[in-house]
């Protein structure tokens, strides 16, 4: 027995259903289900699918908070740098859920470090664009550092701060052969981008989590984050969300590597 609900949208009086409408309305707003009726005329299961399963199954999963899951999905979705669309979507969601401008604009920065900077051009471009519509755009600041400190000491500071100083150890391993990218890492990654103080280090380390999983080509680096996740206080279960919520966005063959490479790092430290 199936009905219309009072939005337009198939209902299959299902908790699958509600609970997926329930969190769609929250991201998406007073328009939340454009996307899902444009699906109407040519793939209509396509549309059932995303309410039930992206929304219903996997979003509403308890182990992590909507606020944080809408941070990830932008994160992943700029570092693909394949879906402009849905990442318009998903930055206005974010806004709906609660994330400020710059909030938002930090993940592009990320972006910048894991996915490279056209990724990160591509995604400030689309979130420029929901700023401007919805009124939200951030001032343009930059955050500053500790002046007594140079850009490789404030660097190596963040690194170890989430590193525990294997970090340490990754940038002496690139001496013999690519110096200078070892710097770039310290100064650039963490002293300009990861070391900002915007967003805090266990949001820092789930949006890159989510961004090396979506990428699907950066396991070694994955590993090295979800140990930093770990050492700041993020819980296996917020790594597990995260990467199971890369399923919906980046496929399940990034999320199933994904969690093989949690699998070794939460075997290798229990031992």
């Amino acid at each position: 027995m199936s009905s219309k609900d009072k939005d337009g949208l198939k209902a299959s009086a299902t908790d699958r259903f509600e609970r997926g409408v329930d969190l769609l309305r929250q991201v998406g707003g007073e328009n939340y289900d454009v996307p899902i009726r444009a699906l109407d005329d040519i793939a209509p299961a396509l549309g059932r699918f995303t309410v039930d399963f992206a929304y219903g199954d996997v979003i509403s999963r308890p182990g992590l908070d909507l606020k944080t899951r809408q941070l990830c999905t932008v994160a992943a979705l700029a570092a693909m740098g394949t879906a402009a669309p849905q990442l318009r979507y998903h930055v206005l969601g974010a806004l709906n859920v609660g994330w400020s401008a710059q909030e938002i604009v930090e993940v592009m920065l990320i972006a910048a470090v894991y996915a490279g900077f056209p990724a990160a051009l591509n995604g400030i471009t689309g979130a420029r664009e929901v700023f401007i519509q919805q009124g939200m755009m951030p001032a343009a600041s930059e955050v500053a550092h500790d002046e007594e400190l140079s850009r490789y000491e404030h660097g190596m500071q963040a690194l170890d701060q989430t590193s525990h100083g294997s970090g340490a150890a990754v940038i002496e391993s690139l001496k013999d052969i690519a110096p200078d990218l070892g710097r770039f890492v310290v100064e650039f990654a963490y002293g300009d981008v990861i070391g900002r103080p915007t967003l805090d280090t266990k949001l820092t380390e789930l949006t890159t989590i989510a961004m090396c999983t979506a990428l699907g080509t950066a396991q070694p680096q994955l590993g090295v984050h979800i140990n930093a996740a770990l050492n700041v206080g993020v819980t296996n279960e917020e790594i597990v969300e995260t990467i199971t919520q890369m399923a919906v966005y980046a496929g399940f063959p990034a999320a199933l590597n994904g969690i093989g490479v949690a699998r070794k790092v939460f075997t290798d430290r229990a031992k």
